[in-house]
């Protein structure tokens, strides 16, 4: 029952959505409002139109949750496989998913930390691969191209503001 079920749902929802399926809802909601001076506008005739998306929403509902669950499910799956066979992740990642918000919240702020020294390593590599180098004799194509292209000290700051801005979290303490 199962697999028929998430197999029909799978079927179904890459049917409805379709381009196909949008321009003959669309007609249909056309054709009803064409024939609405036929039937002189009654109740009837806007009965026909509010059951029938009723009906159709209703049921399109769990046929659509049921695929998200399903996709979920295998995307978390697929996250974990990946936790697991790197050598250099955390297992804490896997199944974060069912944690608690204030759980969530914790690994977030670990995250965020770990980021922000990773930043700032970043940024002490590229300043001292800049002195060093500064401290190098230049050549007059090499002395025209550092005053062009930003150092790795300026791209280094870049990407931490960057990095800053995607991050709510961040703005606040900022």
């Amino acid at each position: 029952m199962d697999k028929l079920f998430a197999k029909f749902a799978n079927v179904t929802a890459r049917a409805t959505g379709s381009p196909p399926a949008f321009l003959i809802c669309v007609a249909l909601v056309v054709l009803w409002a064409v024939t609405g001076p036929i039937f002189k506008f009654s109740e009837t005739w806007q009965l026909v139109i509010n059951t029938g998306t009723t009906i159709i929403t209703f049921l399109m509902v769990f046929l659509i949750q049921n695929t998200q669950n399903r996709d979920g499910l295998a995307l978390q799956t697929k996250l974990d496989e990946l936790i697991r066979a790197t050598t250099e992740a955390e297992d804490d990642f896997i199944g974060i998913e069912k944690l608690t918000d204030k759980e969530l919240e914790v690994m977030h702020a670990h995250c965020k930390q770990r980021a922000d020294r990773h930043v700032r390593a970043f940024q002490k590599l590229a300043a001292e691969r800049d002195a060093r180098l500064k401290a190098r004799p230049k050549s007059k194509g090499a002395a025209k191209s550092a005053k062009t292209a930003p150092s790795a000290s300026t791209r280094a700051a870049s990407r931490a503001k960057a990095l800053s801005a995607g991050h709510p979290s961040r703005k606040k303490a900022g």
